[in-house]
């Protein structure tokens, strides 16, 4: 049967297909459009069922902050090509943006709202029928404080969100904290935040390092607790050195601006490089 542009035109903005998977669906669907979207919507079920084996390490890191919240997503694909799509990126950022409107308590949550009269996870799923490779949502964390900022590293493989105990911060701080997430990848807030079982580790560690050097036996525990000073310092983000003034740390840099200043919360994700 005869299919008219304004159909196909039609049938792709709200689907997102290419303008020949278009009309071949509503030539099979004989013109009914609804039919055609289900026809689209199998064809990405059918190529996510083919490609489910398929190793999706590339992918999108976005993250977004409004006030008192903040939030970062992670959408995998399988090529760098599809992950600097514009399309892809934006399908990304609409995700984004329901995940900070709705704020789900979590991934499965996530899937489940509704985008464009649809779940999420069902939009992924047609996705993979438009572009053709293995998508996945497989990240989504959640953070609310006094005042959130989120950082986007150039690329879109790293990104940030930080919390603070304060409502009115300056944007240039709050980005500069966010950045020094990004950048010195801390494992904690204080040394008080660092969870014990990581503590014991890296004593364990420094403990064995000093007994390899040569150290006396009745010297490695007090070597080993040095050291342990030191992981502190370097690991956790209040007593880190202040990436753009070594001279200060981000605690000293903070109280610059506002004694009472601090962070609360913060959350970081980066793609295997």
């Amino acid at each position: 049967m005869q299919i008219k542009a304004a159909d196909v035109a039609k049938l792709r903005k709200a689907t997102g297909a290419g303008m020949m998977d278009c009309k071949k669906a509503l030539q099979e669907a004989e013109g009914n459009f609804d039919k055609a979207v289900e026809i689209i919507r199998e064809k990405g079920k059918a190529i996510a069922n083919k490609r489910a084996d398929r190793e999706a390490t590339e992918g999108t890191v976005l993250a977004k902050a409004n006030g008192k919240n903040g939030v970062i997503i992670v959408l995998n694909c399988e090529t760098d090509f599809v992950a600097k799509n514009e399309n892809f990126v934006a399908f990304a950022n609409s995700i984004l943006d329901i995940a900070l409107n709705e704020k789900p308590e979590d991934l499965n949550a996530l899937k489940e709202l509704k985008l464009d009269g649809k779940t999420i996870a069902d939009a992924v799923v047609e996705q993979i029928g438009v572009i053709g490779e293995k998508l996945e949502l497989s990240y989504y964390e959640k953070i609310s404080a006094e005042y959130t900022v989120a950082y986007i590293h150039p690329g879109n493989r790293l990104a940030t969100i930080v919390g603070f105990n304060q409502p009115d911060v300056d944007e240039q701080v709050a980005k500069d904290v966010a950045m020094q997430v990004a950048a010195m990848d801390p494992v904690a807030i204080d040394k008080d935040n660092v969870s014990q079982e990581v503590i014991d580790e890296e004593f364990k560690i420094a403990r064995e390092k000093a007994r390899l050097e040569g150290k006396p036996e009745e010297m490695l525990d007090k070597i080993a607790t040095g050291r342990l000073g030191k992981f502190f310092k370097e690991n956790t983000l209040l007593n880190q050195a202040f990436i753009k003034d070594g001279k200060k740390s981000v605690k000293q840099y903070l109280q610059e601006n506002n004694k009472d200043l601090t962070v609360t919360v913060f959350k970081r994700f980066t793609l295997n490089v």
